[in-house]
C-alpha cells in the first residue's frame, strides 16, 4: 500500500500557504502560493524549505492547463482538462520525459484515479477525511510523491476554474 497525504481543497489562492501532512499528521510539503504574479503560481517545498516542484497556470490557452516544473525549473509535466461531461472529468498529464498519465474523476464525489498505462499510481479522494474542504492523496510505492501532490494541486485549480 502507498502513502497517504492530506491536502486542503480550495485554499489555494495566490498568497495562500498550506502544509500538506502525511497520514500521521506530520508536515510533508508546504504549498506556497506566490503573490503578485500575473498567473497562478505555487511552489511545493519540502520540510527544509527546498522547492521540489513549481506549478504554473498557463495563460491564454484554449483548454485550461497547468505546468509542473522540477527544482531546476525544467518542465516535467503539463496537466490539461481533456473532457468534460456532466458527472465526470477527464484530465491528461503529459510527461516531458515521454509518456502520459490519465486522470478520471467523478465530479460529484471528487474522486480521481491517476493511471499510467492502465495501472493506478495515485488516487485523490475526499472520502478519507471528515474535515470539510480536505482531500487525501494516496501515492503508490515507487511513484514520485512531489509530482503526485503537484498534480493534485493542479486538479484542484482546474476543477475550481470550471465550477
Amino acid at each position: 500500500m502507498g502513502r497517504k497525504f492530506q491536502v486542503k481543497e480550495r485554499l489555494f489562492a495566490v498568497g495562500d500557504d498550506y502544509w500538506v501532512e502525511d497520514e500521521h499528521g506530520d508536515k510533508a510539503f508546504l504549498v506556497d502560493g506566490k503573490v503578485l504574479r500575473i498567473r497562478d503560481t505555487f511552489e511545493l517545498q519540502d520540510t527544509e524549505g527546498n522547492t521540489v516542484a513549481t506549478i504554473r497556470e498557463k495563460v491564454l490557452t484554449v483548454r485550461d492547463a497547468m505546468k509542473i516544473e522540477n527544482a531546476d525549473g525544467d518542465v516535467v509535466a503539463t496537466v490539461r482538462k481533456k473532457l468534460f461531461t456532466p458527472f465526470h472529468d477527464k484530465f491528461h498529464v503529459e510527461l516531458e520525459a515521454g509518456g502520459e498519465y490519465e486522470i478520471h474523476g467523478d465530479l460529484i464525489d471528487k474522486e480521481y484515479a491517476v493511471k499510467s498505462d492502465g495501472h493506478r499510481i495515485a488516487e485523490v479522494s475526499r472520502k478519507w477525511f471528515a474535515i470539510r474542504d480536505t482531500f487525501g492523496v494516496e501515492v503508490e510505492d515507487g511513484v514520485d510523491v512531489p509530482l503526485m501532490i503537484a498534480i493534485a494541486v493542479c486538479l484542484d485549480r482546474l476543477v475550481e476554474h470550471n465550477d
